[in-house]
């Protein structure tokens, strides 16, 4: 089964490029367990979703995989690491590379929330003053406090 999911692990060409941005092994204590194997498991993880108990045994101890995802998002290591690979992009793509965010914006409806459909349109209004007795509250903008004047405190 391991054979399938080595498709998406790094190449020898991603690892050679990776791996001199890696910390060393500890000062204390044994070695690290060998790192390619395990930022495999970490990329395996992403991209399944599972949780970190469910990682085939094939990338080694799941413990061990998460301990060092832990131990390099705490101490700067991703992000050193990033830095590193992104350093010179922007001179290799030249004066027209552009970096793109997604900014989209998708609007709930109600019942996206579990709100109950009105059933007809002469029941609108009797549905609405029950929403506001029972204390439901709608989707949309917030006004803030329950008198729409602002906290106390300003």
């Amino acid at each position: 089964m391991l054979d399938r999911l080595n498709r998406l692990d790094l190449s020898d060409e991603e690892w050679q490029r990776l791996r001199v941005f890696l910390p060393a092994d500890p000062p204390r204590g044994g070695r690290w367990s060998d790192h390619r194997m395990v930022i495999n498991g970490i990329f395996f993880r992403a991209r399944a979703g599972c949780p970190w108990r469910d990682l085939p045994e094939g990338f080694g101890a799941w413990k061990t995989i998460y301990n060092r995802h832990r131990r390099w998002s705490l101490d700067g290591t991703w992000e050193q690491i990033l830095d590193g690979l992104r350093a010179g992009c922007g001179e290799a793509e030249g004066a027209g590379w552009t970096v793109s965010a997604d900014s989209t914006v998708a609007r709930a409806r109600q019942h996206v929330a579990g709100a109950r459909r009105i059933r007809a349109a002469d029941d609108r209004a009797g549905a609405l003053a029950n929403d506001k007795k029972s204390g439901r509250e709608a989707i949309g903008r917030s006004r803030g406090g329950a008198d729409h004047q602002g906290s106390p405190g300003r």
